[in-house]
């Protein structure tokens, strides 16, 4: 199963296509962004910078949509005060599961038959291999055992391989800088490393601080907007870890006191 493509509407153009996909925005119909982009996603060449972010929000709403709905799902099948219906609850978010499953693999799919092997700029190498890796986490979200190790390990090469070609993009370029916020939780979240979390967040925000003042006002924003990201799951997970240990101290001495005694 895929996602739907019917539209009553015939898009002869690309030009076409991005302005229906605009519209498409506009309405919050993003399905229908997809299906307006089709052209665009078929094109021979590398996308402009605007038919790039249209793709990317298409793919980033449709999906945001159904992890927040699997998320509130979780909480609810977990309440106590709602037992008695989770059966029924467990079979509608699996529902759900299937459905970002199906919008994560299109998209990848997206990028591997036209998007990666088109690009011929670092930066666009680096934003498709980023939004490679994100697909694979996301679908790694609502897996476990073998399904999870699978996804997780693919998502974690993608990652590697954008970490190098970033490699010669400036530290303040936001799309590096939005690469190692999303690696960074990637590790923090599915590979439950948050040591290698926060310090490849905080390497990221070390490296680009210094260079700021020479941006353009457009990249300083967006540069700075994602390094605050960084620096708020930096003081969060910090003050995880420190809690972590601290506990981890306690339960030490308790044991060694229980020992001696």
């Amino acid at each position: 199963m895929g996602l739907s493509n019917y539209m009553d509407i015939t898009v002869s153009s690309v030009e076409e296509s991005v302005f229906l996909a605009k519209v498409a925005e506009q309405a919050e119909r993003y399905e229908d962004m997809l299906i307006f982009l089709k052209p665009v996603l078929q094109k021979k060449g590398e996308l402009a910078m605007d038919e790039r972010n249209l793709v990317s929000v298409a793919y980033k709403n449709l999906s945001g949509n159904k992890r927040t709905a699997w998320r509130a799902l979780t909480a609810i099948e977990e309440n106590p005060k709602y037992t008695k219906y989770h059966e029924k609850t467990k079979t509608y978010k699996k529902k759900i599961e299937e459905e970002l499953k199906v919008i994560c693999k299109d998209a990848i799919k997206a990028i591997d038959d036209n998007l990666l092997k088109n690009a011929t700029s670092a930066e666009s190498k680096v934003f498709y291999l980023k939004m490679k890796a994100d697909y694979y986490r996301y679908t790694g979200e609502v897996c476990t055992g073998t399904e999870l190790t699978e996804v997780s390990d693919k998502a974690l090469e993608n990652y590697e391989a954008a970490k190098k070609q970033a490699e010669t993009l400036p530290a303040t370029d936001p799309v590096r800088i939005g690469l190692i916020l999303n690696f960074s939780v990637f590790q923090y979240e599915i590979r439950k490393n948050p040591k290698e979390a926060c310090a490849m967040a905080k390497a990221a925000f070390d490296e680009a601080i210094s260079g700021l003042q020479d941006l353009d006002e457009d990249k300083y924003k967006d540069s700075t907007a994602i390094m605050q990201l960084l620096k708020d799951n930096l003081t969060l997970w910090t003050s995880e870890l420190e809690e972590g240990e601290e506990a981890e101290k306690k339960q030490f001495l308790i044991n060694f006191t229980q020992i001696s005694n």
